[in-house]
């Protein structure tokens, strides 16, 4: 298996490739700041189960399909692309702002979940990274698969750590700016344009 080196070295390059603020940080933090701590954790936990979808391709080879294969990238990316315009679109013109006395439903929570997978299973650059970076740890005369698996849990439960860091932190911060009337106004339309930048850059990432 991996020797205890070459996993320190791996554990470190994730901590800091998980501390780098990217489009997954960037929705946990959106999430946080306009719905609250526990929404935040929320989206982490529904990015976390995204990214197990990746790894489990990464496991199976799909990954190298999407990498191969133009077309392939290119409907995963539109259809990641377009769900996230079409939340950034939903809340700009919502007319519901944050608030934090209101407990969250059980199916609201559900649904903020089931974005926060759709959201990162949907971003092809996640399968792509996967197979750029594990393989520089993996040893080729070992068992791949399980060197996969193992890297790959590891990866996705330090950033899982970060994101859900990141949620309590701006959804204090979320707490702090339901008492501005200015906030309360302009909240969705904020969120709205980051969901919506993200989709635009999604859209014009390519697979370099």
């Amino acid at each position: 298996m991996i020797t205890s080196s070459n996993f320190l070295l791996f554990a470190l390059a994730s901590l800091a490739l998980n501390l780098t603020p990217g489009a997954d940080m960037l929705y946990v933090a959106t999430q946080s700041t306009s719905r609250g701590v526990k929404a935040g954790i929320v989206s982490a936990l529904g990015i976390m189960c995204g990214c197990l979808i990746h790894l489990l391709a990464a496991i199976l080879g799909l990954s190298a399909i999407i990498a191969s294969s133009a077309m392939a990238f290119s409907i995963i990316k539109y259809a990641g692309a377009l769900y996230l315009l079409y939340l950034g679109i939903h809340s700009f013109f919502s007319q519901q702002a944050f608030q934090p006395t209101v407990e969250k439903k059980l199916s609201s929570l559900y649904k903020i979940f089931r974005q926060g997978v759709l959201t990162n299973a949907l971003n092809p650059k996640v399968a792509l990274f996967f197979l750029a970076f594990l393989p520089q740890f993996i040893r080729p005369d070992m068992a791949v698969q399980w060197q996969i698996l193992l890297l790959g849990a590891w990866f996705n439960l330090s950033g899982t750590i970060v994101n859900i860091i990141v949620a309590v932190l701006f959804g204090k911060m979320g707490n702090w700016l339901i008492k501005r009337k200015w906030f309360m106004k302009w909240q969705p339309k904020i969120t709205g344009l980051l969901l919506s930048g993200l989709g635009i850059r999604m859209a014009l990432q390519s697979r370099k």
